[in-house]
């Protein structure tokens, strides 16, 4: 992913990689069809120019299929492919008699089918339960930094913000076919791995490095792929990689979240550029954060990033936005992303619209229905 930096040429460029959910267009249910509907993707693909757009590929699961955009400069062209990988995944899962549902967890009860590779049959047999039942889709955002050194900068100063996301995208209310109680279920389904969560503050790459290559050589994490931090230097980009969001139900909130994820970092950057300590918070209580995030979106009250007490959520919304303020308006983003919030808190997360569909209907499957019909209108 090309670098657009932080030293004056421009803005960072950011990219999207939305998981999204195989479905059966009649019963709802998960369908381990990704194997099928890439072999037909590529096929297809043969011979076509690559015009740079939004590509497909393989995820963990097979009921499961992940959607990557290129990285982009401008809001608007970032938007524009991830509206057109959606539509790319929802035509290559018809072609195999399925659907694309942007849906954080089924929220019907499947039984996960891991694709055939060794690695990931490595990781059912080691992790048991945890990898078997792991059917969840995230929403992950890379977005450019210009050294390890700022990465770490970033990552250091971005950690006690992320948590706010977690509410903003609360798209997976469902687990095997009941209520969980939780706005993100996903978020609590991703804290069983022995490697997520927030990082305590580590000041430099070397001591980034240095934790990655301590967690391998435990034998706990299979490999360096398996570092699943909440936010995370990519080993392939020159990227910072936030991967604590549902995937979101509507296209308009994955562009809400990359449009704060990069005036997240943009911020954090400057702090750093400027010897601004990062927060003095413990993991632990970033952890807190995140369990309060899933729990309740923006149902109920949130930790603010800044005192770590409890606040109403649209006062930790506000605090987060005015926190970026000044990002958001350096990139033209600022406008849009207020638009996008407004209609956010007004309509309500993936996970509200999931529970009021269940309420009216009764019927799970009508929840399915709806989000295929909300991940590619």
């Amino acid at each position: 992913m090309r670098n657009a930096g932080s030293s004056g040429d421009g803005p960072r460029t950011f990219g999207v990689e939305e998981e999204l959910l195989l479905v059966d267009p009649g019963s709802g249910e998960a369908r381990p069809l990704s194997g099928e509907l890439l072999d037909r993707y590529r096929v297809a693909a043969v011979g076509n120019n690559d015009d740079g757009g939004p590509v497909l590929t393989a995820e963990f699961q097979q009921e499961m299929i992940e959607v990557v955009t290129p990285p982009h400069a401008g809001m608007a062209a970032l938007e524009a492919d991830i509206r057109a990988g959606r539509a790319l995944a929802d035509g290559a899962a018809q072609s195999v008699g399925a659907r694309a549902a942007a849906l954080a967890s089924s929220p019907l009860p499947c039984d996960p089918h891991p694709i055939r590779l060794r690695r990931y049959a490595a990781l059912a047999d080691e992790y048991g339960l945890t990898a078997r039942e792991q059917l969840t889709c995230g929403c992950h955002i890379h977005v450019s930094v210009a050294s390890a050194a700022e990465a770490v900068g970033v990552l250091d100063r971005i950690r006690c913000w992320l948590p706010v996301l977690v509410a903003l995208s609360a798209n997976s209310p469902f687990w095997h076919g009941e209520d969980s109680s939780y706005a993100s279920y996903r978020s609590q389904v991703m804290s069983r791995w022995p490697t997520g969560g927030p990082l305590e503050i580590l000041g430099a790459p070397e001591a980034y490095h240095q934790l990655v290559h301590d967690m391998v050589s435990t034998g706990v994490a299979m490999d360096e792929g398996m570092i699943y931090f909440d936010a995370r230097m990519s080993r392939h980009y020159p990227t910072v990689e936030i991967r604590v969001a549902d995937v979101c139900l509507l296209p308009e909130n994955t562009v809400l979240l990359a449009g704060i994820a990069r005036a997240l970092v943009d911020t954090a950057a400057r702090e750093w550029r400027q010897d601004t300590p990062p927060m003095a918070v413990p993991a632990a209580l970033v952890r807190l954060a995140n369990w309060k995030a899933g729990r309740w979106g923006l149902r109920g009250e949130l930790l603010d990033p800044e005192t770590f007490h409890p606040a109403p959520a649209l006062a930790v919304v506000n605090s987060l936005l005015n926190h970026v303020r000044g990002a958001l308006a350096d990139n033209g983003d600022l406008r849009r992303v207020e638009q996008l919030t407004d209609a956010l808190l007004a309509d309500g997360t993936g996970a509200i619209r999931q529970l009021e569909v269940y309420h009216r209907t009764g019927d799970l499957r009508a929840v399915v229905a709806d989000a295929v019909e909300c991940t590619a209108p």
